[in-house]
């Protein structure tokens, strides 16, 4: 082999490989973004499958309104209303991994008890956010006759 073969062959096994960068999971995009773009189109889409068209589902920032938390601060919460059924999920940290609380409520009635949501899950992503949530729901027999 001579020199200049010897030292090309030497550079290209120094050069490591590019390695390709992974997109980052969605689930570590920005909570607002997180939630507006993937768990409610994909949770309006599992509602879908269930056979619940007139969903309304919203994202807001507000006051758990359950007896005694009225002096709580406020908190990020995705509000779903469709016949006379209401739920909502209380992300209680700006954070799909942080603390998360449920209540339910039919006849437009003010929701009297608050209840945890996915407090045993070591990892959160959209996929579980949508089953719990409709398990939760079905739980309520809103979904399906158990």
């Amino acid at each position: 082999m001579t020199e200049e073969n010897n030292a090309n062959s030497t550079s290209a096994k120094k050069t490591p490989a590019k390695k390709k960068e992974k997109p980052p999971a969605i689930e570590d995009k920005p909570f607002t973004e997180f939630m507006e773009e993937h768990f409610t189109p994909s949770l309006k889409d599992a509602f879908a499958k269930q056979g619940i068209e007139e969903i309304e589902l919203a994202l807001q920032k507000d006051k758990i309104p359950v007896l005694g938390l009225e002096n709580n601060p406020e908190c990020w919460q995705l509000q779903g209303k469709w016949c006379d059924r209401t739920f909502a999920i209380y992300f209680l940290e700006e954070d799909i991994k942080g603390q998360k609380a449920f209540t339910c409520t039919a006849n437009s009635k003010k929701p009297s008890t608050l209840e945890s949501f996915m407090i045993d899950e070591r990892r959160v992503n959209l996929d579980l956010l949508v089953l719990y949530t409709l398990q939760r729901l079905n739980g309520q027999k809103w979904l399906s006759r158990n």
